[in-house]
């Protein structure tokens, strides 16, 4: 640890954590083993670090939440293992909605992304360069969210999706897909990113066929799951994908779109 860094006594520090120089540890911290933070790092009260995290210049861990409703409640962020979180992002302490900030592990936030109060971000995903996430999102596992996207407050963001850069995230966005255009539309299934994580061609053929009826075969969403449930044999694609589209009751991204 350089000497130059200021680590409060009370701090929680993980054996072979590497800590660069004005970098300021606040008390109420414990970061796992193998950790290495760079210079010019701040980790505030109430961050939870794994073990083997990568943690950039500038970045900001666990401050109070952007929120004129916070009062000071005992909340935290919550970073997995092996995460990556690159150049002056900032990560801020949840409040008394979920009482905590995540991310989960193998993750990779890269510079400039903002992940506010509440958010949960699941396993193995990708955020890219200034994104923004807004409070209280649910973002699951193995998503890649491309650069400059904003995501709305309170949205959720399926499994195995993929969202292109520059998007305004407004509706929940179901798992397994593609999402683009303004405003925010389906344009395919995630076949590359599925097939990269093992799905074999005829569970992605399945979700193709779902997607399609859909999305691109009916005019309505209602309409389109009506047919799902009535002629589609049962599989668990059928399942998370149906069980996504009845929960969100913010809507789902459009269809789509032929111009």
């Amino acid at each position: 640890m350089s000497n130059l860094a200021q680590i409060h006594p009370n701090a929680k520090i993980g054996e072979g954590v590497e800590i660069g120089p004005f970098t300021t540890i606040y008390g109420d911290v414990v970061i796992g083993s193998g950790t290495w933070i760079g210079p010019n790092v701040t980790i505030m009260d109430g961050a939870r670090i794994g073990k083997n995290c990568r943690i950039f210049p500038g970045a900001v861990i666990s401050a109070i939440p952007q929120d004129l409703k916070f009062a000071g409640e005992n909340t935290t962020v919550e970073i997995g293992d092996n995460t990556t979180i690159r150049e002056c992002c900032t990560l801020n302490r949840g409040t008394k909605d979920r009482m905590t900030t995540k991310v989960g592990s193998n993750c990779l936030l890269m510079a400039y992304v903002h992940l506010a109060h509440d958010a949960f971000v699941g396993d193995n995903c990708v955020i890219a360069n200034s994104a923004n996430i807004a409070g209280h999102v649910t973002i699951g596992n193995w998503v890649v969210i491309e650069g400059v996207v904003a995501v709305q407050q309170f949205i959720e963001i399926g499994d195995h999706s993929f969202i292109a850069g520059g998007s305004l995230v407004r509706k929940n966005v179901p798992p397994f897909i593609k999402v683009a255009r303004e405003p925010l539309s389906y344009i395919g299934v995630n076949s590359i990113g599925l097939r990269r994580r093992g799905y074999t061609d005829e569970q992605v053929s399945r979700l193709e066929d779902i997607y399609r009826v859909l999305f691109v075969h009916n005019n309505t969403v209602v309409a389109g799951v009506k047919q799902i449930v009535d002629s589609f044999p049962d599989s668990d694609e059928k399942q998370i994908v149906l069980a996504f589209i009845q929960r969100s009751e913010k809507g789902v991204v459009r269809g789509a779109q032929t111009t």
